[in-house]
């Protein structure tokens, strides 16, 4: 291990020198960057030189390349922010760690397990920290649910719902999400996946059912675009998960896109995530409304609800207090993979008809010892 020794390299200001890599999803990451006193943003980086002029355009940053070596090789860089395609991940993640580089890596971390083992054993021979940007942790509404949960305010945790539904049908338009790679298993339902492994992270066996929507045929979708999972943990809770992403949704005064439920042995509570809203009964039996709606600017900074920025400037903020006091930023590289071989485990449900046990997902790819299974 090569300990924490990169406190040393951070600026004298106590600021994260971040490289970013990739500037489609990677543009929330700038903006993040450029608006935190804790992050001070380097170098970009895109292949495409006519993305990397964009951005630089957009940003008033000039300091590009198209070269991810070229940022690998500058000592002056802490960490490295990967917004790649999933199927990039694995080799992007290696050659950073390899590089004595830190590590944020956008969700789902991995899109083949195969590669998992190898990466857990760099990453501690290293010494380097790799954090997943399961942004959606960092949003208002979940993180007021999250302290209260801590705080004891529904009482002992019963079971969680979680939910993505979304009208998505402008995915279409998008060459790479007709192609056979492009799973919503992945790309959207792992957003309130991670809800449940936030609060049930022993998940042992999941059933499920999925479909491809007519909206989703017609549009050349290949995998399923609506489904619904039911999970058992090891103390034998329960939760469930559903996502549909190629259909219209209720309005956000009647339901949101993605919420996540707790129901508690003496309350509960719901985050709503676009609409930054939050409701909660608690154990006196006092019920609760909260939204941030003046916060939304912060949050959302692009046209639409398109680029969610807000959450990117708390999940930086968050791994650069990390590194800098010595902390573990969650999701870790380890809770990372082990949410990966959960989704894992639902494609298998979804392929079966049967429900599935994630220890044989763990097992097939040799990760018992290092995920502690």
């Amino acid at each position: 291990m090569l300990g924490l020794a990169k406190t040393k390299k951070m600026t004298k200001e106590g600021k994260l020198r971040l490289g970013i890599l990739g500037l489609g999803e990677g543009r929330s990451t700038i903006s993040a960057a450029m608006h935190s006193d804790k992050i001070a943003l380097v170098t970009i980086c895109d292949r495409n030189e006519e993305v990397c002029r964009q951005r630089s355009k957009e940003f008033d940053f000039p300091h590009y390349t198209t070269r991810y070596e070229e940022m690998l090789e500058d000592p002056s860089i802490d960490a490295i922010g990967i917004y790649t395609p999933d199927r990039l991940h694995a080799e992007h993640i290696k050659m950073a760690l390899e590089a004595g580089k830190h590590v944020v890596c956008t969700k789902p971390l991995l899109d083949d397990l195969q590669e998992a083992k190898a990466l857990i054993e760099l990453q501690r021979k290293s010494g380097k920290r790799l954090f997943v940007g399961q942004s959606s942790r960092f949003f208002e509404p979940m993180k007021r649910q999250r302290a209260d949960y801590n705080k004891g305010l529904i009482g002992d945790l019963i079971t969680v719902e979680a939910y993505y539904h979304a009208d998505h049908r402008w995915f279409l338009e998008k060459p790479w999400a007709l192609e056979p790679s492009f799973k919503w298993l992945y790309g959207g339902l792992s957003h309130p996946v991670d809800f449940i492994r936030w609060y049930l992270p022993e998940i042992v066996e999941v059933m499920g059912y999925g479909m491809l929507s007519a909206n989703g045929q017609a549009g050349g979708l290949k995998n399923p675009d609506t489904m619904h999972f039911i999970y058992k943990s090891k103390d034998g809770r329960i939760a469930r998960v559903s996502g549909a992403y190629s259909g219209p949704v209720q309005p956000a005064l009647r339901d949101s896109e993605m919420s996540c439920i707790l129901r508690g042995t003496t309350g509960s509570s719901q985050g709503d995530y676009m609409e930054l809203r939050y409701a909660i009964t608690d154990q006196s039996g006092e019920e609760q409304l909260v939204t941030w709606e003046h916060k939304s600017k912060h949050y959302f900074r692009f046209e639409g609800k398109s680029h969610h920025a807000g959450e990117y400037n708390n999940y930086l903020e968050h791994f650069a207090d990390s590194i800098k006091t010595d902390f573990v930023a969650y999701p870790d590289l380890i809770e990372g993979v082990g949410t990966i071989a959960l989704l894992k485990t639902m494609e298998r449900s979804l392929q079966s008809g049967k429900p599935e046990k994630v220890a044989a997902v763990i097992e097939e790819y040799g990760l018992e010892a290092l995920l502690g299974k």
